[in-house]
């Protein structure tokens, strides 16, 4: 082997260990990332954006193309939005910029006009979309939403809020008096289950506050199948679905719900809660 192409190979070589190590790098600041989403494709990316993001709302993803190329989705009002980010192995390109992390250039454009898109819409970064979001172990009739807050840097602009999961559905409900079932439309949001006359019905018949339910369990004391109850100091409620799936989710969910009740109260004792 001539000197030459023995220095050849080195070089080679060299630029092979420098690629690698420049990738590692990217690797963990990907993985350092709250909103770097790596195995989200374009359609899941849109769905969750458009159903629990918000104007501004955006996340990174890996690109269905090259190795060194990704996606900052983003959303704009009604739609969601796609741009290109290439590492080019020492920094990363994004339209005619560079820059040398992705918090430098997330932090280059926090609230400020991203880019004119071809149908006029300004786009901002406001709220980055986290890829851990606390919620539910159930997910078909659950849709969970997270607050966020917005800042002027991306420091600021980490969500702090817990996610809110929400459901909705018709249950039939134990009368108070007259010990009758009657089927009420149901719905939970925050901290409040709601009942209603049906699902056309715009005012509450009754508005629970879970902050003062003490527990949410199945119950087989009324001779109903699929039956559980709410708790509270001067009442028990008791509800059933019309089945077992239904009455297990629903369980769930506002069992979810008392523990993050419980774990806020904890930590406003603490003095550690951040509303």
């Amino acid at each position: 082997m001539g000197i030459a192409e023995m220095e050849e190979r080195r070089m080679s070589y060299q630029q092979d260990q420098r690629c690698h190590l420049g990738h590692s790098d990217v690797e963990e600041e990907l993985q350092n990332l709250g909103w770097y989403h790596d195995s989200l494709t374009r359609h899941a990316a849109e769905a969750l954006l458009l159903s629990n993001g918000s104007d501004g709302s955006y996340l990174l993803r890996k690109s269905d193309g090259k190795a060194d190329l990704y996606s900052l989705s983003v959303r704009a009002r009604d739609s969601v939005k796609h741009f290109h980010v290439e590492y080019t192995g020492s920094s990363y390109k994004f339209g005619f910029n560079e820059f040398l992390s992705l918090r430098d250039l997330i932090m280059h454009f926090a609230n400020q006009p991203l880019i004119g898109s071809e149908t006029g819409t300004l786009i901002i970064l406001k709220n980055p979309y986290p890829k851990m979001v606390e919620e539910p172990s159930i997910y078909e009739s659950v849709r969970v939403h997270t607050a966020m807050q917005t800042g002027k840097t991306e420091t600021d602009l980490v969500p702090n809020a817990p996610s809110l999961g929400t459901k909705e559905g018709y249950l039939t409900k134990q009368g108070r008096i007259v010990k009758n079932w009657k089927t009420r439309w149901f719905t939970l949001h925050r901290n409040e289950l709601k009942y209603y006359k049906d699902q056309t019905s715009t005012e509450p018949i009754r508005a629970l506050d879970l902050t003062e339910c003490s527990a949410v369990q199945f119950d087989y004391s009324q001779d109903k199948v699929n039956c559980f109850c709410l708790v509270f100091p001067l009442r028990t409620y008791y509800l059933y679905a019309k089945t077992g799936v239904e009455a297990d989710e629903w369980i769930k969910i506002l069992q979810w719900k008392l523990s993050q009740i419980r774990r806020q109260a904890r930590q406003r004792d603490s003095g550690t809660f951040r509303p």
